[in-house]
């Protein structure tokens, strides 16, 4: 860990030893983003009857739900036996509290990559098993999760050993000291920054949980965020070493009830002999100016801006807007390169959901001149893992005896031949990119009609997914059209412990 996070941690430890207790609340672990629960939770938020504790960014802590769901609970919301349900299991026990708790069950899957829209590895059935360990003392909270799951040695998106018959990760592995006005962990979870229902654009859950130091400060109203981690070294067409290294950060306003704009950007951070200056992991600096206009080394930065804004009782939109590299000089050097989600929740009579949401990537972004400049990990986007496409998604959702969410789905995905990992084109003699902003070569269409349900009830947690999906022009195939059924399924029982350390 370089010794600036040192510092970081053993200072913020300090603090939460100095101050009075009254400053903050107990410490609460975060709820998982694979938690089955969690999209019951969703639901009430996308219907406007919960405050979204922490718009555009997941996961958020047990505590915070807990207090948007007693808010709710008080004001008499229309779902309201499914928000007492949600506040009963989600609440934390007062004091030194510990848990343990294990599962075990089977993963069901017609491909092995979690994404079922760009479906890759084998099909099967596989056994699962995790083991949680959480511990709260005061204002610092620890957790552990490590589990034994085959499917990864199959799925091309992770990044782990595949010669093994059986294999696992860290689901999430953090530490976290938690006060009144500010938020420090580190360690890994699943994180991810956009609207949801699809993977963020600056960061996302793609590639699974990516270990990092955190630091989240401020109020509901001015809140910064931001994310500091290692990526996975690459090797230059000489042959040398190229550190990489990756900083987000985000600045949460929200000037009234109804409306939030965050602005944000992401640092890609790559040489050989190159280290995490300082000045890339300053929450409070402008990367931008810091980079392009400032030292001109040239390191990639994408620029963003979230936008959340309620113009009627109970129905959202959504935007999140992302521009990679921009150059404000000799532009003609340079396509523009963006990326983009728009969208929409609401309810829908007495007890439907509904969200609508549309996103696309063009053709270039996510990738640069310089191959270790790319906005991956290991091959793997660190937000988005797909370029050159756009998506249409419309969902409903409906709960079914305040246990199980059922999700209808429909979406439509077009997807260009241009990908994430390929070579930056070369310009024509005079200087100039002919490549399309959107949409190289023969494009596949994928058309796909699904239905999701998730939920627990007493011991079992399920969350699976099904769709029938007509694909045309498949594998860019002029001409190609394939019907497939895409699915997947996890079932597991538990059992669990808690105590209270005196």
């Amino acid at each position: 860990m370089p010794s600036p996070i040192r510092v970081v941690l053993l200072a913020t430890a300090l603090a939460g030893v100095a101050l009075p207790q009254r400053l903050g609340a107990q410490a609460s672990p975060y709820i998982r983003l694979d938690d089955p629960r969690l999209p019951l939770l969703e639901y009430l938020i996308a219907r406007g009857e919960v405050e979204d504790p922490s718009p555009m960014l997941r996961p958020f802590r047990r505590r915070d739900a807990v207090r948007v769901l007693a808010a709710a609970d008080s004001a008499g919301a229309s779902s309201l036996s499914l928000i007492q349900r949600l506040r009963r299991e989600f609440g934390d026990s007062v004091g030194n509290v510990w848990s343990l708790a294990g599962r075990g069950g089977l993963q069901g899957y017609t491909h092995a990559r979690r994404e079922l829209l760009h479906p890759s590895g084998a099909s099967g059935i596989s056994p699962y098993a995790e083991i949680l360990g959480e511990l709260t003392l005061g204002n610092l909270v620890l957790v552990t999760r490590p589990t034994v799951e085959p499917r990864l040695t199959h799925d091309q998106d992770w990044i782990g050993r595949r010669e093994l018959k059986v294999s696992g990760r860290m689901a999430d592995a953090y530490i976290g000291l938690q006060f009144k006005y500010a938020d420090l962990s580190y360690g890994q979870l699943d994180r991810n920054w956009g609207p949801v229902g699809l993977p963020g654009i600056p960061l996302s859950n793609y590639g699974y949980e990516r270990q990092g130091l955190t630091v989240d400060i401020g109020t509901p109203t001015i809140r910064l965020s931001s994310l500091a981690t290692d990526l996975q070294d690459q090797t230059d067409s000489l042959g040398q070493t190229v550190h990489r290294y990756y900083f987000v950060h985000r600045l949460h306003l929200r000037p009234s009830r109804r409306l939030i704009l965050a602005p944000w950007e992401g640092i890609i951070v790559a040489g050989v002999d190159r280290n995490f200056e300082t000045r890339y992991r300053n929450p409070l600096s402008l990367g931008y100016l810091a980079n392009t206009i400032g030292f001109g080394d040239r390191s990639n930065v994408m620029l963003g801006l979230d936008v959340q804004w309620r113009p009627f009782r109970h129905t959202t939109l959504l935007a999140q807007l992302a521009l990679d590299d921009f150059w404000y000089d000799d532009r003609e050097q340079n396509r523009d390169r963006w990326a983009l989600t728009v969208g929409a929740q609401g309810p829908l009579g007495r007890n439907l959901g509904w969200q609508a949401l549309y996103t696309q990537v063009s053709s270039l972004a996510l990738r640069a001149f310089n191959p270790g400049d790319n906005f991956t990990d290991a091959g793997i986007g660190i937000g988005r893992n797909f370029s050159d496409q756009d998506q249409l998604t419309l969902r409903v959702s409906l709960p079914v005896r305040g246990t199980w969410l059922l999700a209808p789905e429909l979406t439509v995905l077009r997807q260009g031949e241009g990908q994430i990992n390929d070579p930056y084109p070369v310009p024509d003699a005079n200087g100039v990119r002919s490549t399309p902003a959107l949409f190289i070569g023969v494009v596949e269409r994928t058309y796909r009609a699904a239905l999701g349900l998730a939920g627990r009830t007493g011991p079992v947690d399920l969350s699976a997914t099904a769709g029938f999906h007509h694909v045309v022009n498949s594998e860019h195939e002029e001409g190609h059209s394939v019907d497939r059924f895409e699915g997947r399924i996890q079932a597991t029982l538990g059992i669990s412990r808690t105590g209270v350390l005196r």
